[in-house]
């Protein structure tokens, strides 16, 4: 792989050595990371590795998913195994996560979207309904609570400083694609409202892939004096996808629009109407009191509730989910030191949730509930008190310390489940050599408790002797940025020390449960560059390096201690061009490499490399009418977005479409 890794950090270094300016003076708008609360680091001296797509970054992409965004950033992998059907990785592995997102937190705003048991449904949301992102890599529980792989923000369309506006979009596509948003924002002295709507369906690829979705959204501000204000997120989702299955290679190769087919002991996945039905609701309130200068309080609320099915090959699952949770800070901001050039930032606070889950197994009838057999009733309940002091000594240090202590438990029927209080400290340091360029380090604790569905997998077996997942990263970064914003350039290396690694496993029938395997050794390099090689053309690029390993893994009598971890490519790249053309006319481009990846955790079994180039040309007709088209897959590379990994009968592909088109209209006012 020397003659791909050689070209990649050539070409990301080149980024900051031969970046040409651009012919306009004026300087670009300077990247903001304000994922901490209380806090908002410029793009420098942010102390850990994080990155922020914009909402321009996101109009790039055809509008239907977020993968293509965000797998753009280093360190995260992002999959849809079929319409509908998300994982999300943030410098791990897919194991923990057979579909849906575990071990990630994700936030909307100031309200966490991850319930306590630690399952986001992110496939709920629309494409479109975010005005921005931010990632956080890396353990990362100083303000968040348990996790091991890192943090995501998304910022709901509303909730950024804007002025009023009205949008529309509505796109076709190949495999049935349709897609229609719309959003409307207006501001009234001390009160802004944003309501968003998105609705999207597809006929899928594959056999028994469809999708429908309908969104719905609304960020709600008022700023009632001077010094307060009150906000409103929300949303409604009503999601329903089918689920094809895995296939073997054979299969993949014959007819990879198949879905999965019967066997001699179980039927296929469209006489079982495979799929997932999800109605979710999600509301919160967000208060802000600017208590004087530097003091400032936040106090969230909020609630969800989502009532889910999944009829699938073995047996049709209903799960009734309710969460409740309240989150609190209070934020000492930019304050100086009497008689020294130190400012200090401070915050401390509380957050607390408690999610119940109703699940019944049914017998799946050709798609319809059967007799009941299973029913379990769990409620995961999780708090953690958060605190962070933040020196900055003069302009080019930034030295912080941060620590949360996390307390994690679940209840059943006949007994309970509590994990021993764990502290997660991290210590962070940035230094700003010059104007146009950063040093960063960073030692941090990750710990992550197994989530419901871990607890109580497929095999509708309860779990007890499960444990959480912990670990050390230790990481250090350089960061370069023009000063005029015209180039930016960010290096990460890191290694990080997990211990009891939680993994999926299979019983013969398919149904699957988890173990501690252990532990993982992972190391990795993550480049991400930008810059403007002229006035009309803007070159993008990232690189991701990750020799991720078993360091202590027992199963079924083998060692597979030194194997490559299951699911993680050693190398992907990524590289973009956008240009702003005469006629009001501009093109983007986007190329990703995916090296092979191991689809056990025996190594015996690997998925094939893959390139995909994707492009989208966009024409503004009249001043606020703009006409794209654009395709997927120009290469026609047969490949899977996603696999099942230690796939029972070796069942672990999931083809992806090959060459597909889309076009559309969008308005914004």
């Amino acid at each position: 792989m020397t003659r791909l890794i050689l070209p990649c950090l050539t070409c990301l270094l080149s980024l900051s050595v031969h970046a040409q300016q651009p012919a306009d003076t004026t300087l670009l708008p300077e990247v903001q990371v304000m994922a901490y609360p209380g806090k908002q680091y410029s793009f420098l001296q942010v102390p850990s590795s994080s990155a922020v797509i914009t909402e321009k970054q996101i109009l790039l992409q055809q509008g239907t998913t977020l993968i293509p965004a965000l797998n753009t950033v280093p360190g995260i992998r992002m999959e849809e195994r079929s319409p509908g059907s998300y994982r999300l990785s943030l410098r791990g592995s897919l194991l923990r996560s057979p579909f849906g997102i575990r071990n990630v937190k994700i936030y909307l705003d100031e309200i966490p979207f991850t319930d306590a048991g630690g399952n986001t449904y992110l496939n709920l949301s629309d494409a479109g309904a975010f005005s921005g992102i931010e990632v956080l890599k890396g353990p990362d529980g100083s303000q968040f609570g348990a996790n091991s792989g890192g943090v995501v923000l998304l910022h709901p369309a509303g909730t950024l400083p804007d002025t009023s506006h009205l949008k529309a979009d509505i796109q076709g596509g190949s495999y049935g694609l349709l897609h229609e948003e719309a959003g409307w924002q207006h501001q009234w002295n001390k009160y802004r409202v944003n309501i968003y709507e998105g609705v999207q369906r597809s006929d899928g690829y594959r056999q028994n892939s469809a999708l429908k979705r309908y969104y719905i959204q609304t960020a709600q501000q008022w700023q009632y004096n001077p010094h307060n204000s009150l906000k409103l997120i929300a949303f409604y989702s009503d999601m329903d996808y089918h689920t094809p299955g895995g296939l073997t290679a054979a299969q993949a190769t014959a007819n990879p629009r198949a879905a999965r087919p019967a066997t001699a002991t179980l039927p296929g996945a469209i006489e079982q109407h495979a799929g997932i039905r999800n109605k979710t609701a999600l509301g919160g309130l967000v208060h802000t009191a600017q208590l004087s200068t530097h003091w400032k309080h936040v106090l969230t609320i909020y609630g969800i509730n989502t009532h889910f099915e999944n009829p699938f090959i073995t047996n049709f699952e209903a799960r009734d989910e309710n969460t409740a949770g309240a989150r609190t800070y209070i934020a000492l901001q930019d304050q100086p030191v009497n008689g020294t050039n130190i400012h200090v930032d401070w915050t401390t606070g509380i957050e607390w949730s408690q999610t119940s889950s109703d699940i019944v197994n049914y017998g799946n009838n050709k798609g319809k509930r059967d007799t009941v057999q299973a029913a379990s009733n769990i409620t995961a309940g999780q708090h953690f008190f958060f605190t962070s002091l933040s020196l900055r000594p003069g302009t080019q240090w930034i030295v912080e310390a941060a620590l949360s202590a996390n307390y994690f438990k679940y209840k059943f029927e006949d007994g309970r489940k509590k994990f021993d209080p764990q502290l997660m400290p991290r210590v962070s340091l940035s230094y700003l050599i010059l104007p146009e360029w950063s040093v960063r380090a960073s030692v941090s604790r990750g710990y992550s408790p197994p989530s419901i569905a871990e607890v109580r997998a497929t095999d509708n077996i309860i779990n007890t002797t499960l444990q959480a997942e912990t670990g050390w990263n230790y990481e250090a970064g350089f960061r370069l940025q023009g000063q005029r914003h015209q180039y930016q350039l960010d290096a990460a290396v890191f290694y990080y020390k997990l211990q009891d690694a939680i993994v999926r496993q299979l019983h013969d029938d398919g149904t699957e449960y988890f173990i501690n395997a252990g532990g993982t050794a992972q190391k990795g390099i993550e480049l991400q560059g930008m810059t403007w090689l002229t006035k009309w053309l803007q070159l993008n690029g990232s690189y991701t390096y990750s020799h991720f390993i078993f360091s202590d893994y027992h199963a079924a009598g083998k060692d597979l201690s030194g194997h490559a971890l299951t699911g993680v490519p050693r190398h992907i790249a990524n590289a973009g061009l956008l240009a702003q053309l005469p006629a009001h006319l501009s093109a983007y481009a986007q190329y990703t490499f995916t090296d092979k990846l191991p689809l056990d955790d025996a190594n015996t079994a690997y998925a094939k490399q893959y390139h995909l180039v994707q492009a989208k040309i966009s024409w503004q007709a009249m001043p606020h009418v703009s006409i794209y088209a654009g395709a997927d897959n120009i290469l026609n590379q047969f490949y899977s977005l996603g696999n099942d990994l230690n796939a029972v009968g070796n069942r672990y592909f999931n083809p992806a479409a090959l060459r597909s088109y889309y076009g559309g209209v969008r308005v914004s006012l």
